[in-house]
């Protein structure tokens, strides 16, 4: 992104529960980076998985984003209305011959994981074991044919040598905090980028957007660090624009783990019926000033 180049942002929550603590970080951490800078602020609504969508949900995310006084520009981008531009980006990578299906089961990728002595791991945990890497174009083909459950997976190792060519070298992206970074997509093995009941990844979804949308800074929490590598390895491969990203830290509750609606974080519709007011939200984000000594 060049200094002059306007700044882009985005908030990105999925429909699937309520804003917490953590979510109205993350949306105040792209709403004033964008507006320190005259730029823009953007809401995206990632609700690809249908199973866990709510319209409930996302009426209250908008509610709860202007309670704090976050005005988003621009109509709001929904993940589920935007299939057909996912299907183009798998069909480029597909004629590329960067994609190949995989019918193995969650519970035949962790016997595999757990019998073999050789099992990588990645920052996300054990990598895939390659059990349908090898499978010949005629089975893998008479399999989806015949109606076989799978996921399409990326061919990492052809991607990254297909990638690097493309860009002379190595691939790099920049983080506000971190600087200069070199792509290592490798470490998260051959991800997922959709499923026969699910028709686009995170990881696909989520570069493609960005793009659409003109995003030029990303920010998000330091957990999808990691993934970054795998997203510039996409832009390389679909020929995208590659923003700046910063990744922030996370909110943490009392047990010092970082805050999620699963494990029953205090919503903020919640703490606005008790009392609440948007800088009693600002004030319990804000990180603790060092004591002097």
């Amino acid at each position: 992104m060049a200094m002059s180049d306007p700044v882009v942002t985005r908030f990105a929550p999925s429909p699937s529960g309520h804003l917490h603590l953590g979510h109205a970080y993350a949306a105040m951490v792209a709403h004033n980076a964008a507006r320190e800078a005259g730029g823009r602020f953007l809401l995206r609504i990632e609700d690809i998985d249908g199973f866990r969508r709510r319209a409930v949900y996302e009426e209250a995310i908008q509610e709860d984003l202007r309670w704090l006084g976050l005005e988003w520009d621009g109509p709001v981008l929904r993940q589920s209305e935007r299939g057909e531009a996912y299907a183009a980006a798998l069909d480029q990578l597909r004629d590329l011959g960067l994609l190949y299906p995989c019918f193995c089961s969650r519970a035949d990728i962790r016997a595999e994981v757990a019998d073999s002595v050789h099992a990588h791991h990645g920052p996300l945990g054990p990598l895939y074991p390659g059990l349908c890497r090898g499978l010949s174009l005629d089975e893998a083909q008479t399999r989806v044919t015949e109606g076989e459950p799978h996921a399409l997976r990326l061919a990492m190792d052809r991607a990254i040598e297909v990638a690097n060519e493309r860009a002379g070298g190595p691939l790099f992206w920049h983080d506000r905090d971190a600087g200069a970074v070199e792509a290592r997509p490798r470490d998260l093995g051959d991800v997922v980028l959709a499923r026969k009941e699910l028709a686009t990844s995170y990881h696909l979804a989520v570069t493609v957007d960005d793009a659409f949308q003109g995003i030029t800074l990303v920010t998000r929490g330091d957990d999808l660090f990691p993934a970054t590598h795998v997203h510039r390895l996409l832009q390389a491969l679909l020929d995208l624009p590659v923003p700046e990203y910063h990744h922030h830290r996370r909110i943490t509750g009392a047990d010092g783990q970082p805050l999620a609606t699963r494990d029953g974080a205090t919503a903020l519709v919640a703490l606005r019926e008790g009392g609440w007011s948007p800088e009693d939200v600002r004030e319990a984000v804000r990180p603790a000033t060092p004591r002097k000594s």
